[in-house]
């Protein structure tokens, strides 16, 4: 009886043991969970900070106009926009030494001024526009509010006039027509915008229905009063070149054709409204919005984005004026942050003998307000360019006190926002005598001293934009303190959640530490916590800062709340360390050090790509020498992880503008298959202890037995519609709704096949890469198509290598003693334990993760995505499935590096979340230093790129986040033969 209770006794004690940990895991799961919706959250908060910090919507509201003191140069003016035309096609001349543009160059020689006009970045239509036409850059994150829809409503020059007419695309015109009452206005269909056709006649659109205007007011007499009208804008928006340039891009017959036609549209349009009104009082600006990579594509800061072309002339233009020494006035043009702008004219542009007269992008606004003698919109941050104005002199003057006033009210009203918030408000010194200034330029203009009126004008302008600059980056320090302390402190935390969760040695420290003062403790942290969240609050609420302030400092003192209430177990960790040997604590900073070593090597792969050149071509070898002196040559996995590794080494010395190569994207299919083939013999017949985990050879019936020939057969034939559809289109000119609809079927079908495969590690695998193929094939252009078979290599190589290093760690474990087994564990999990060399696992992936970025292009350029990998599934310009597309077409090399590196922590028996977990920790080891990087001055070349880094690294959590679970459908059922893989003993 008695023994009968002391089993019954250990039955109940084992039962208790199951429903505890049973408990444990919900709650971790729960935990886990959680941390990464606040993981979530927090990324996608503090990404937003980076606008706060140093990119604020320049709009406020509640200033009045300025009304400028002189007389209107010209009754109406004509604005061009030749969308997408960058500056040197536009000047320079064609193969055969004549030049495109023989009407506007002859106005630059003989009727008006010339320059480039300098867009910022983002080099995009709507930011362009905005800029031309109200005269102030949004901020970059406008760029993901669309095209249509006004993420703020903003004056421009449109509105101060009397009447706009304007004709052209419909993503652009309704912008800033489609709610002013005095306009007249028309545009196009969406289906006319197809890249499949010569889009120049979408330019011819746009100018028959402005002749088609002029020749109705002879028979309607409202609409002659209409155009008889002063302070009158024509607008036209030619978006051939933008649309031809993506299709067909800038270098090509059709781009440089449309060049001539936006040429001869300006001559007709010269000529009409010449013959129309007879008046001479016609001014007329020609220029672009942006420019256009040599890969059809915009979005950067590079010279060839933001390099456009600018022409004046007519009435109160100033007529040309011949180069001398005395008078370069491009090689002195500042931009809008000040950095010189000293690239000489271009010989073959054959101007060289003609003044160059440089502007910023938003210059234009106040250039047109003051031909036309308008109040300049009241958000402009343009600097009036006196080279073009023919005015007399004290207009000139005038029409400067009229900038200047303007760009100062802003400074005015946004020092008034500021102060009227702040509880300690720190004024902007250099304009605190503002007042006695203006007298002062009053007093010299009465006195007619114009020239010290217009240079102390100009001076006084100049401090006002660097007063708006101040107040738009008034909280930088603040909130640099913050968002710093936030990253931080979510490192931290994120650090003590992996060795809480996944070592059981701290806890069973923490269980001898736990007292009732403890608990006390933590109580007593999350009220001082609270009640500091709430002060803060308090105060940010009385300086009415923005919703973003309360949420990054929310968060920041949340995080290290939860930091300082596990004062108990960061001081029992510390002693446990304290008392560890001295090698143990090498072992632990040479690998802190490693991992630094290589996080830092990825920050600066962002700006030298090349660099994954050398990565690989020293770790293909350094890899296999390590399996050479451990395992035998003829198994031929030392040479194959060394050939791997060589093969995609190539790839980043590739052009990152990648030239349309239909052939070898057709190979690719080829070679594909082939690889797919090797797959599935290796995973039918290999042999041996190296390969038994990744393969299963049991001989059962499959369920879909032709699954494997299913699969090869849809990456022929994507290669097939690969060369019919780029045919077809060349030739037709458009694409047939036939090839649509089969690239359609063949991308969706073949991505649902890979569920239906074997559980075997490798057929899985095999079967995922077959399923993607096909997709990727037809989103290829050229080169990217052989690179998905290279990175498939390589991470065969990695699963390969961790296969061998789990094999003999567990042969080298079986001889060990249980007391040396336990020395160098550090984490836990239910299966395995993750050791301090397992780190490796998530430094490979954040290298795998980044050559996907960087193995076919730079990636964290906007303008780097190639507009004509879509062009297979769709031509009709739709930004938001193109932009889809493109979006996915990068994403599928991430999803064979996270299945690759799902199906290692299987084989590996590693928790693939706590992986997850040390990936999101060295990611934002990067992006603090990314967010140190980020900067508003320099070229803008310099400014995107910091900006999209910062970004990248930061939605990179989300992204990942968001394709660990794709891919957590395509690798669940994934099973390892596990027999070689021995459970160790946690410490």
């Amino acid at each position: 009886m008695g023994g009968s209770d002391g089993i019954l006794g250990n039955r109940d004690v084992e039962r208790s043991k199951a429903t505890l940990s049973t408990a444990s895991s919900k709650w971790l799961k729960r935990r886990e969970r959680w941390l990464v919706g606040l993981g979530v959250i927090l990324h996608a908060v503090y990404m937003m900070s980076i606008f706060d910090i140093y990119f604020k919507t320049p709009i406020v509201h509640g200033m009045d106009p300025v009304t400028p003191r002189f007389k209107a140069p010209a009754k109406r003016l004509v604005l061009l926009v030749a969308d997408g035309l960058r500056a040197d096609k536009f000047f320079e001349p064609d193969s055969e030494g004549n030049y495109r543009a023989p009407f506007l160059r002859s106005v630059i020689k003989g009727q008006g001024r010339w320059g480039v006009s300098h867009a910022r970045p983002p080099t995009e239509s709507r930011p362009g526009h905005v800029a031309i036409i109200a005269g102030f850059y949004e901020d970059p994150s406008a760029v993901t509010k669309g095209w249509k829809a006004n993420p703020v409503e903003f004056d421009s020059v449109f509105n101060r006039s009397r009447h706009t007419f304007s004709f052209g695309s419909p993503d652009i015109v309704p912008i800033f027509c489609g709610a002013l009452p005095h306009s007249t206005w028309n545009t196009y269909p969406h289906e006319f915008e197809d890249f499949a056709t010569d889009a120049s006649f979408l330019d011819e659109w746009s100018l028959d229905q402005f002749q088609s205007l002029l020749n109705r007011s002879n028979e309607d007499s409202k609409l002659k009063e209409l155009l008889l009208q002063d302070n009158l804008v024509i607008f036209l928006h030619l978006l051939g070149c933008d649309s031809n340039g993506h299709a067909h891009r800038p270098f090509s017959s059709i781009y440089l054709n449309n060049v001539k036609v936006v040429d001869r549209i300006a001559k007709r349009v010269y000529h009409l409204m010449e013959d129309y009104y007879k008046d001479n009082s016609t001014a007329y600006i020609f220029t672009a919005d942006h420019g256009m990579s040599d890969k059809g594509s915009h979005g950067d800061g590079h010279p060839s984005n933001t390099d456009t072309p600018l022409v004046a002339w007519g009435s109160g233009i100033k007529y040309p004026k011949p180069i001398s020494s005395t008078n370069h006035s491009h090689c002195s043009f500042r931009f809008v942050d000040e950095h010189m702008h000293d690239t000489p004219t271009p010989k073959e542009w054959g101007l060289d003998g003609i003044e160059r007269v440089d502007v910023n992008q938003a210059d234009i606004a106040p250039l047109m307000s003051t031909l036309l003698g308008l109040p300049c919109p009241v958000n402009s941050v343009g600097s009036l360019p006196l080279d073009y104005i023919d005015v007399i002199e004290v207009e000139e003057v005038e029409a400067v006190v009229a900038n200047t006033k303007q760009i100062l009210n802003q400074f005015l009203r946004k020092s008034y926002i500021k102060q009227s918030n702040s509880l300690h408000f720190k004024p902007f010194k250099p304009l605190a005598n503002y007042s006695s200034i203006l007298d002062q330029i009053e007093d010299l203009i009465s006195v007619r001293e114009y020239e010290a009126a217009l240079k102390l004008s100009e001076n006084l302008r100049s401090l006002a934009l660097q007063g708006l600059h101040y107040f738009q980056t008034y909280d930088w320090l603040m909130l640099m303190t913050v968002i710093t302390l936030g990253y931080v402190g979510w490192m931290i935390y994120l650090v003590l959640h992996i060795l809480q969760s996944y070592t059981s040695l701290p806890e069973n420290m923490l269980r001898k530490e736990q007292t009732v003062s403890q608990r006390n403790y933590t109580g007593k942290v999350y009220l001082c916590g609270c009640l500091f969240m709430g002060v803060l609050s308090i105060l940010l609420f009385l300086e009415r800062s923005p919703p973003l302030y309360h949420a990054y400092t929310t968060m920041t003192v949340f995080l290290w709340t939860q930091i300082i209430s596990e004062y108990w177990f960061i001081k029992a960790l510390w002693k446990h360390l304290h008392g560890r040997k001295f090698n143990y604590i090498i072992k632990l900073l040479a690998t802190t050090a490693v991992s630094v070593f290589i996080l830092e090597f990825l920050v600066n792969s962002f700006t030298d790509r090349n660099l994954y050149t050398w990565c690989f071509l020293i770790t293909g070898p350094t890899a296999s020498l390590y399996l050479f002196n451990s395992i035998p040559w003829r198994s031929g996995i030392p040479i194959f992880v060394c050939i791997a590794c060589w093969f995609l080494s190539v790839f980043t010395l590739m052009p990152a503008e990648i030239p349309d190569n239909n052939q070898l994207v057709i190979v690719s299919g080829v070679m594909i298959i082939l690889i797919g083939v090797v797959a599935r013999w290796l995973d039918l017949h290999a042999e041996g202890k190296y390969w038994q985990s990744i393969s299963k050879h049991e001989v059962k019936k499959p369920k879909f037995p032709m699954l494997f020939q299913l699969q090869a057969l849809l990456v022929g034939l994507s290669s097939v519609m690969v060369s019919l559809s780029t045919s077809h289109r060349t030739q037709k000119q458009k694409l047939l709704a036939l090839h649509q609809l089969i690239n359609w079927s063949i991308a969706g079908f073949s991505m649902v096949l890979p569920l239906f495969s074997a559980n075997g590690l490798l057929s899985r695998l095999a079967s995922i890469f077959l399923g993607f193929a096909p997709t990727f094939l037809l989103l290829s252009i050229g080169y990217e198509a052989v690179f998905y078979g290279a990175l498939a290599l390589v991470l065969m190589a990695w699963i390969l290598f961790e296969n061998t290093v789990s094999y003999l760690g567990n042969v080298k474990k079986s001889s060990a003693s249980t007391k040396n087994a336990g020395t160098n564990v550090i984490f836990k999990h239910d299966d395995r334990c993750l050791q301090l060399s397992d780190v490796r696992i998530p430094l490979i992936f954040m290298v795998l993760f980044n050559i996907a970025f960087f193995g076919t292009g730079n990636f964290a350029s906007i303008a780097s995505f190639e507009i004509s990998s879509v062009y297979r599934f769709i031509t009709v310009f739709s930004p938001f499935l193109m932009a889809a597309l493109l979006i996915f077409k990068l994403f599928i090399p991430f999803m064979l590096v996270i299945c690759a590196f799902s199906a290692i922590t299987k084989l590996r028996r590693l928790p693939r979340l706590g992986c997850y977990f040390l990936v999101i920790l060295f990611s934002d080891v990067m992006t603090i230093h990314f967010f140190f990087l980020v900067r508003n001055t320099g070229s803008w070349m310099e400014i995107g790129n910091s900006i999209s880094h910062f970004g990248i690294m930061s939605a990179q959590v989300v992204f990942v986040l968001l394709l660990f679970a794709l891919t957590n459908i395509y690798t669940k059922g994934i099973e390892c033969n596990s027999a070689l893989v021995t459970s160790q003993k946690v410490m």
